[in-house]
């Protein structure tokens, strides 16, 4: 089997990768999740999900992906630069990501309820009470945790120095 020929299969529906967790958890891996739009992936988004990775040799980084017609409701009509099926592959390509999932909702909350993750990490440029999903992480014995802000890595920034 070609390395490349896995990549597909990092990128699922939900029903899917809860199966796919449960899996992992049976092996002892711990579930990190994060979430984003990731649109035109950059330096900051590498750090957060390099990050994500390095909680633990033995874990497991899901991505919640927003789809096109989420990050066109949270950004506006001329984004995403990318689609979503392209942006779920380039993801898929990184070592540090075990699995993608894309929502349609303006949040991931429910997806973190189902998913029920032992960490849940954002970017910097949250606050603790900003984080959605954080409430069910108190719940149930997870940790919340905020990776530095890298300045001037947005894929906004990014789109308003051009």
């Amino acid at each position: 089997m070609k390395r490349s020929e896995h990549i597909p299969g990092k990128i699922c529906d939900e029903k899917t990768m809860l199966q796919k967790i449960a899996v992992w958890r049976f092996q002892g891996r711990k579930i990190v999740f994060t979430n984003g739009c990731f649109d035109i992936l950059h330096k900051g988004h590498m750090h957060v999900l390099n990050s994500c990775a390095d909680l633990g040799y033995n874990v497991a980084v899901i991505v919640g992906l927003n789809t096109d017609a989420s990050v066109k409701k949270l950004k506006g009509e001329s984004r995403p630069v990318n689609n979503e099926n392209d942006r779920a592959l380039v993801l898929a390509n990184l070592v540090c990501v075990d699995g993608i999932v894309l929502f349609d909702t303006d949040t991931p909350y429910d997806l973190i309820k189902n998913i029920q993750p032992d960490f849940l990490v954002k970017g910097g440029d949250y606050k603790a009470n900003e984080i959605v999903g954080a409430d069910i992480m108190q719940a149930n014995g997870g940790s919340v945790v905020i990776v530095p802000y890298v300045n001037n890595y947005s894929t906004t920034a990014i789109l308003e120095r051009k």
